[in-house]
């Protein structure tokens, strides 16, 4: 267990930096266009939006990623495709148990599926956050 916990959090952690410099960089990229966000265009402020989910969704793949390379590294999976497809269902918590790892490394995935519960939060309320202030704004310009 010991092990478990010294591989998987600080993975965790290389995960929630990876996150929050994603989330500074589409905050950034939010601010950038406040042109089309303050437009009275609908799909203007939908463009915006739809950049700032695809940056936070980039990280979190990116963060499958991280863990997948996490399990090849351990020699759980000798071809990445399948360490990352591992990866993306203890992320998601999806939870197929098609795929399992050996006793010894297998409480990584609830620490991954905890992390992807944090991560996938953080996108949601990001983009929530995103869309909720683009729609506002939109109904300011309306307005006039």
């Amino acid at each position: 267990m010991t092990t478990n916990l010294l591989i998987g959090l600080p993975t965790m952690f290389v995960c929630l930096v990876l996150q929050s410099v994603l989330f500074v960089y589409a905050n950034n990229y939010y601010h950038r266009h406040d042109d089309l966000v303050n437009s009275p265009s609908f799909w203007s402020s939908v463009l915006v939006v739809m950049g700032v989910m695809l940056i936070l969704v980039i990280g979190n793949i990116a963060q499958v990623a991280v863990w997948a390379y996490i399990f090849v590294l351990l020699e759980e999976f000798q071809v990445f495709n399948e360490a990352f497809y591992h990866s993306a269902v203890n992320f998601a918590t999806l939870g197929y148990g098609d795929i399992v790892m050996s006793d010894r490394y297998k409480l990584l995935g609830p620490l991954e599926a905890m992390n992807g519960v944090l991560m996938i939060g953080i996108t949601t309320a990001a983009l929530m956050s995103a869309f909720q202030d683009a729609m506002r704004r939109r109904q300011i310009a309306k307005r006039g």
